[in-house]
């Protein structure tokens, strides 16, 4: 069974295997740094019930990344995509910008049935006054009605 594979009564695309009536979502969000030992919920996508899905894209931003695009490093920032309150490997503990917003390394992760998919930035140990003062982050991709 390939990882996209869902039970599913409705006609299939050839290339991708998604449902053809499938729908998007595109979810994002801005946010000042976190203060330390604080946490921002950047996107959060909610599937419902009977509902399976692909994350296809997610993307990260910081305000000194926009500014000078060596800063990809975010020290004492970590990045959590977590999928039901879990992180989903390998994209844990990130302490850096690996999917830039605006240019973003397309993913084909698999949300199970009414997952809650979100995009955290935790701040473990920057210090007061970083050059990062500002936060984003993107969750995109598409879910489908699974009536089994």
């Amino acid at each position: 069974m390939s990882a996209l594979a869902c039970p599913s009564t409705r006609q299939l695309c050839v290339t991708c295997g998604i449902p053809q009536d499938s729908e998007y979502f595109d979810e994002s969000g801005f946010a000042p740094a976190p203060a330390l030992g604080q946490e921002v919920l950047l996107a959060r996508f909610d599937l419902r019930h009977q509902y399976c899905g692909v994350l296809e894209c997610f993307s990260q931003f910081t305000d000194e990344f926009a500014r000078d695009p060596s800063a990809a490093e975010t020290p004492g920032l970590e990045w959590l995509l977590q999928v039901n309150r879990r992180p989903l490997s390998p994209y844990v503990g990130l302490q850096a910008i690996v999917n830039p917003w605006g240019f973003s390394f397309g993913v084909r992760l698999r949300l199970p049935e009414a997952a809650k998919v979100e995009l955290i930035v935790r701040n473990v140990n920057a210090p007061a006054g970083s050059a990062i003062q500002k936060v984003g982050g993107r969750l995109a991709g598409r879910y489908w009605f699974n009536p089994v």
